[in-house]
C-alpha cells in the first residue's frame, strides 16, 4: 500500500466561457480569471504539497475552443513540468468533440495526460487512477460502473473520476444522475473525485464534487474552490482550498416601514475599499417601504454600485407603504396628485390582480423618483 498520497481535485473550468448574459465591461475580466485559474491550480497544488491535478471533466466550455483559448490553456499547464495534470472529458467537452481530442493529444505539453479510456493508469507508486471519460454529451448509463471490476495491483489505493450527476434515491432516474452515490465503496475506492456540480459537495466520506475553481453565476455563493485530497488507508482527508477571484453573493434586504433603508442596505455590503472591485452582488428587496425610503435605497444602490463588479438591486418584490405625507411631497393638487391619487387607489386595491397592482406601484415610485431628482 502506498503512503500518503496528496492530490488536487478539481472540475468545470469552462475554459473559454463568455458570459453573455452580464454588462459587456465585466466579460473581459471574468474570462480571464478563468484563464488565471489554471496558474491558481498549479500554486494551490504546490502550497499543499501536491504533484498530480485530476480535473474532472469540463476543462473546456464547448467542443470546439478557439484556437486561443486550447494553446493558451495548454501553455499554461506546460508551466510547471513539476506538476501533472490529468484530463477526463465532460459532457461539454466529450470525446464526441474528436477534433478537440486529436488538437490536445497533437499539441500536449510532458506533463498533461488525456484519459480517453477506461483504463487503469499507474500516476503514482501504489496508486491507480479510473477514470471514466464521456463518450459524448449524453453518455446515457453509469460510466463508473467499469471501476467495480477493474484490476489493479494488490495493495494499490484506487482512485476513480469521473463526471456526471449522483443517481436519485427516487424511481424516476434520468439520464443526468446515473452515478451511484456508494460506487466508492462497492468499488472499493479510496477516494471517487466527481464533476459536473459547480459546487462542492461531499457525497460520503470517500466521495466529493470539487466544484467550479471560479465560480460563473449566482447560484453558488462565495469565491470558486478546489479540493486537496491526501490518501491513506483510513478515510481521505478533504480540505477546501480557494481559489476564485471573484466573489459571488444575493442576499435578501426585508424592510418595514419606518426603518432607515440605506443603512439596511449598507448592512448587507461588504467593507467599503478595493476588495468591493472584485465582488458580484445581487439584492432583492422585500417587504415594504414608503415612497421616500425607496427612493433613499435606489440612491443608496446607485452611489455603491460603481465599487462592484457587477451589483443590481431587485426591487419587484418590495411593496410600497402609502402616505399622504409623500403623496403631498409630490403635489398638493392638480394634475400629478390626481394622477398620484389614482396610482395610489389602484396599488392598494385588492380586487385587482397582484401584477397590476405592482405596475401601479411601480409607476408611483418612477413619479416620485422623478419629481425628487428635479426637486
Amino acid at each position: 500500500m502506498a503512503d500518503a498520497f496528496t492530490f488536487l481535485h478539481s472540475a468545470d473550468l469552462h475554459l473559454g466561457r463568455r458570459f453573455g448574459n452580464l454588462p459587456e465591461a465585466l466579460r473581459g475580466r471574468l474570462i480571464e480569471a478563468r484563464h488565471q485559474i489554471i496558474a491558481r491550480l498549479a500554486q494551490a497544488a504546490r502550497d499543499h504539497g501536491a504533484r498530480d491535478i485530476l480535473l474532472a471533466g469540463d476543462t473546456f466550455d464547448t467542443e470546439t475552443p478557439a484556437e486561443a483559448t486550447l494553446r493558451q490553456a495548454l501553455h499554461a499547464m506546460a508551466d510547471d513540468a513539476s506538476l501533472t495534470w490529468w484530463l477526463l472529458p465532460g459532457n461539454h467537452d466529450s470525446l464526441g468533440a474528436e477534433a478537440l481530442w486529436e488538437d490536445l493529444a497533437r499539441q500536449a505539453p510532458g506533463n498533461l495526460r488525456l484519459l480517453t479510456r477506461e483504463a487503469p493508469e499507474r500516476i503514482a507508486p501504489g496508486v491507480t487512477l479510473l477514470p471514466a471519460p464521456l463518450p459524448r454529451r449524453h453518455a446515457g448509463r453509469d460510466l463508473t460502473q467499469w471501476m467495480t471490476g477493474a484490476a489493479t495491483p494488490e495493495g494499490d489505493l484506487r482512485l476513480g473520476l469521473a463526471h456526471g450527476g449522483i443517481q436519485s434515491f427516487s424511481e424516476d432516474t434520468r439520464d443526468e444522475g446515473i452515478i451511484p452515490p456508494d460506487r466508492a465503496q462497492s468499488a472499493g475506492l479510496a477516494y471517487l473525485a466527481l464533476g459536473d456540480w459547480h459546487g462542492q459537495k461531499q457525497v460520503g466520506p470517500r466521495t466529493a464534487y470539487s466544484g467550479t475553481p471560479e465560480f460563473e453565476e449566482f447560484r453558488h455563493t462565495g469565491r470558486g474552490a478546489c479540493l486537496a485530497v491526501t490518501l491513506r488507508g483510513e478515510a481521505p482527508v478533504v480540505k477546501t482550498v480557494e481559489t476564485g477571484t471573484f466573489h459571488w453573493a444575493e442576499a435578501e434586504l426585508d424592510l418595514v416601514p419606518g426603518q432607515d433603508a440605506p443603512g439596511v442596505l449598507d448592512a448587507l455590503l461588504p467593507p467599503p475599499g478595493a476588495a468591493r472591485r472584485d465582488h458580484l452582488l445581487r439584492i432583492h428587496a422585500r417587504g415594504r417601504a414608503t415612497l421616500e425610503a425607496q427612493q433613499a435605497l435606489r440612491a443608496a444602490a446607485r452611489q455603491a454600485e460603481p465599487d462592484f463588479a457587477h451589483f443590481r438591486l431587485e426591487t419587484a418584490m418590495l411593496d410600497t407603504e402609502i402616505t399622504e405625507a409623500d403623496l403631498d411631497q409630490l403635489d398638493h393638487g392638480g394634475a400629478l396628485r390626481a394622477a398620484a391619487d389614482r396610482l395610489a387607489a389602484q396599488a392598494g386595491d385588492p380586487a385587482l390582480a397582484e401584477s397590476e397592482r405592482r405596475i401601479a406601484s411601480g409607476a408611483l415610485n418612477r413619479l416620485y423618483s422623478y419629481l425628487a431628482d428635479d426637486a
